[in-house]
């Protein structure tokens, strides 16, 4: 028993030593570092020891049962076979590290670089497609593999799929174009030609999605987006101008409704959030209605949402207002002027 278990011992013990060494890796050096990866100012380092704990375990296990292959009494056959398996499989992981680094690094950057790097699906699932690709041909290649008349059938093939997918491909590289042109961005409020408007949530490979105010999400094609009017109510910048029509009666004293007026608009500049306190609102009257004097009241919002309760309170503010100063907002009147004798039609219908 002791002759037939006895080849055995020295590949466990590299497989067992493996592992513990991989064990004290992960839990005492790589919490060690991360301890000194917290004190520097570059959070890149907290990103590299999490995704190193994933996957230092499993390094140490492979190299740990590649030594133990070369004391195992097999075939030469069998040996390069279990190899190569092990060989796969240490690169598989390498090129999922390495995916996972690249996003989180990407994401990282797209954080302290919004206005030329947003941080969108299409840039996350391209750097996995183009990571995983590359770790793809270093296997092939380790295997033995020409690579070139893979890169050559890839080539030929991809004008078939173009062909095939042109719809796809247009959406992708309309999205592309989109996000590059920085006409559009995740967290902007659009609206379209067609009607649509919200904040953009996400712009990935086929289409992009819109989440209206009701927090309904459109989701609508890059290629679509890309061919209408598209307005920005965030560029060039989040401050808006917001425009209250309003109408007093025509024997109102219009040096006082523009003060009293101008009052309530600073007021609610300063004291509600969303506006925007040292602009000075200002009035300018533009019409004789029916009925009223007609102006329209200029207030800003910091963005395009915080106009809502900005109208809300100006215009309870500045009904109370009036109320208190004896100014009117009369009603849609109009009083029709007659001439000479009445129809005897209008006098039957009066009467």
């Amino acid at each position: 028993m002791w002759k037939n278990f006895h080849p055995f011992i020295a590949p466990l013990a590299f497989v067992f030593g493996a592992l513990i060494l991989g064990l004290i890796s992960k839990r005492i050096i790589l919490k060690k570092i991360a301890k000194f990866a917290r004190k520097s100012s570059w959070r890149g380092g907290d990103i590299l020891i999490t995704a190193l704990k994933r996957w230092i375990v499993w390094w140490f296990l492979f190299a740990g049962a590649y030594l133990a292959t070369l004391s195992i009494p097999v075939e030469a056959s069998l040996l390069k076979l279990i190899h190569s398996v092990i060989m796969v499989m240490a690169i598989l992981s390498l090129t999922v590290f390495a995916a996972n680094m690249s996003v989180s690094i990407i994401d990282l950057y797209s954080e302290n670089l919004k206005e030329s790097l947003p941080r969108t699906t299409i840039f996350t699932n391209l750097t996995r497609i183009f990571v995983f690709l590359i770790g793809i041909l270093i296997i092939f290649n380790s295997l033995g593999i020409s690579i070139a008349p893979i890169l050559t059938g890839l080539g030929i093939g991809g004008l078939a799929v173009a062909l095939a997918l042109q719809e796809t491909l247009s959406n992708l590289f309309s999205g592309l174009q989109l996000i590059a042109s920085k006409q559009i961005r995740p967290g902007d409020y659009i609206s379209l030609g067609s009607g649509e408007e919200g904040f953009i949530v996400d712009i990935n490979w086929r289409n992009t999605t819109v989440r209206e105010l009701s927090n309904n999400l459109n989701i609508i094609p890059n290629s679509v987006i890309s061919k209408t009017i598209i307005k920005n109510y965030f560029l060039p910048e989040k401050v808006s101008s917001v425009l209250v029509q309003v109408g007093v009666a025509y024997e109102s004293d219009l040096e006082k409704v523009e003060k009293v007026t101008i009052e309530v608009a600073g007021e609610v500049m300063r004291e509600i959030p969303g506006g925007v306190s040292d602009f000075e609102p200002f009035i300018r009257y533009h019409t004789f209605g029916d009925s009223t004097i007609k102006f329209t009241v200029i207030i800003k919002a910091r963005e395009f949402v915080d106009q809502y309760i900005l109208k809300h309170e100006f215009i309870k503010r500045l009904h109370k207002r009036y109320q208190a100063e004896g100014i009117t907002i009369p009603f849609p009147i109009r009083t029709l002027h007659f001439q000479g004798r009445m129809p005897e039609s209008v006098l039957k219908d009066t009467e």
